[in-house]
């Protein structure tokens, strides 16, 4: 069982719905709708096709909504131009059709309102960091640059400012609305980005609250600001999203490896789910094979702890969407192969986590072949995996979109969802007769059971179970004679 879940970017490449169910078979967990790009009415089609497949597949698969966030952008151009170094740009506050007259390039951007935060010395990027802009002055309808580092200027191409604490909020009126539309199809996760502090979070998590059911929040981690308020952005999200792609822009390439360790160490110490995403198999947007670095990168990925990989374009627009998905599986499974399991980097002295260490170390003893953890909240599970257990985790609850969340999570296999019984022993034979009828249990297995008692109250979870070969083979028994 791989325990490093995938999440994969639907688009052109991928929204028909036979390749929807390709990429599922073929190992991805969860699905991303890119809110940047297409109008509502195109992600509800998404969203339809993925619960429709999934639900002829009989398997769970989690959809993330990914907010656009504050983008900024070039305007329009009139044709694409060079830029060369020591060359003047200038950045006009008012809207313009963007040209090169005379060696002075002159352009626009959508949000010109930020142009008031910028002072001299301060960067400006352009097309995700191929340009890179010094300002001289910021006057009273322009901001004069310098070129520093040249390129092409075209149409909608991705604005930066390393380092500038922009006036803006992350969330903004659009992701409003999206959000409102997305929680009211129902996703199961929200990412949020160019997340700057922990009220920009705050602010999305109102909207949950009021139109939602307790969708979790991942913020994305892309910007310098972000990092130096990593600590109070965790506090108040349930995951993150390492975006490599902005993040690299907004500080130097050389830095992203060492923060993405920092990230997921810290995202993990704080029990957060984490996410490493952006170019992870880039070489195979356009190639059937992916360059040995794109491995090596998957690999280090898996092995520093994070709960999920993303795919981004290899899968949206990308000429190889499974044969990518193919690969990242792969990848994964042959790097859990020295993957360091049983770890805990973080210390929890609370009953909940005790229990969840205690099935952990009883699994690693007794050679279960599984965790079996029946839950409310799908917390149980969660906090299960948090000690990276080799043994396989397998949840069972109480409610479909419970089960459609623990698809992200590192180790979990989302399982089924029980029937309305409240008495353990029946929810137990309900369990063991399901597996056995999908072949998951042949009656030679030994496993480790957590639930609470009551039954269905959340955070109730104080019992460990173990069933023996002999055990689980009566019980089917009295199932199949109570059921004749």
């Amino acid at each position: 069982m791989r325990r490093t879940k995938i999440i994969a970017t639907l688009g052109p490449s991928s929204e028909d719905p036979e390749k929807i169910k390709e990429l599922i078979e073929t190992g991805v967990n969860v699905f991303r709708l890119n809110f940047s790009h297409g109008d509502q009415n195109y992600h509800r089609i998404l969203f339809q096709r993925v619960r429709s497949v999934a639900q002829t597949l009989k398997l769970p698969v989690g959809i993330l909504q990914d907010l656009s966030g504050p983008k900024i952008r070039v305007c329009e151009v009139k044709r694409p131009f060079m830029v060369h170094k020591g060359e003047t740009v200038e950045i006009i506050k008012k809207e313009v059709i963007g040209e090169k007259r005379d060696g002075i390039a002159i352009i626009s951007i959508d949000r010109p309102q930020i142009l008031e935060d910028l002072k001299e010395g301060d960067t400006v990027c352009l097309a995700d960091g191929q340009i890179k802009l010094t300002v001289i002055s910021n006057l009273f309808d322009r901001v004069l640059t310098q070129v520093v580092q040249g390129g092409t200027i075209s149409s909608r191409k991705g604005v930066n400012f390393p380092g500038v604490r922009l006036s803006i909020p992350a969330f903004t009126e659009k992701d409003r609305d999206d959000l409102i539309f997305g929680l009211r199809m129902g996703v199961d996760f929200v990412a949020l980005s160019f997340v700057n502090n922990k009220n920009d979070v705050m602010e999305c998590r109102k909207v949950i609250e009021e139109f939602g059911s307790g969708q979790p929040i991942f913020s994305k981690i892309e910007t310098e600001n972000a990092l130096k308020e990593i600590d109070s952005i965790l506090e108040v999200s349930d995951g993150i999203l390492i975006a490599r792609g902005d993040l690299g822009v907004e500080i130097p390439l050389e830095r992203v490896p060492i923060e993405q360790k920092r990230l997921v160490e810290k995202a993990r110490a704080k029990n957060k789910i984490v996410v490493v995403a952006t170019q992870m198999l880039n070489s195979m947007v356009h190639s059937s094979a992916p360059t040995r670095a794109d491995i090596s990168d998957i690999a280090n990925a898996v092995l520093d702890g994070a709960d999920a990989l993303m795919l981004s374009d290899e899968t949206a627009v990308g000429e190889f969407p499974t044969e990518s998905v193919r690969m990242m599986a792969k990848t994964i499974k042959e790097a859990e192969k020295v993957y360091p399991y049983f770890q805990q980097i973080f210390d929890e002295e609370s009953p909940d986590y005790a229990i969840a260490k205690s099935s952990c170390i009883l699994a690693k003893e007794i050679k279960a072949s599984a965790i079996v953890v029946f839950t409310k909240s799908g917390s149980s599970a969660f906090r299960v995996a948090k000690f990276r257990p080799r043994t396989p985790i397998v949840a069972n609850v109480h409610d479909p979109e419970i089960l459609n969340r623990l698809t992200v999570i590192w180790g979990v296999k989302p399982y089924m969802v029980l029937s309305g019984i409240d008495d353990p022993s029946r929810m137990v034979e309900e369990f063991l007769s399901q597996a056995h009828k999908d072949s998951f249990i042949k009656g030679e297995e030994t496993i480790v059971l957590t639930m609470g008692y009551p039954v269905g109250k959340v955070g109730s979870t104080s019992l460990i179970r173990v069933l023996r070969p002999d055990q689980i083979r009566e019980t089917l028994q009295r199932k199949i004679e109570f059921s004749a």
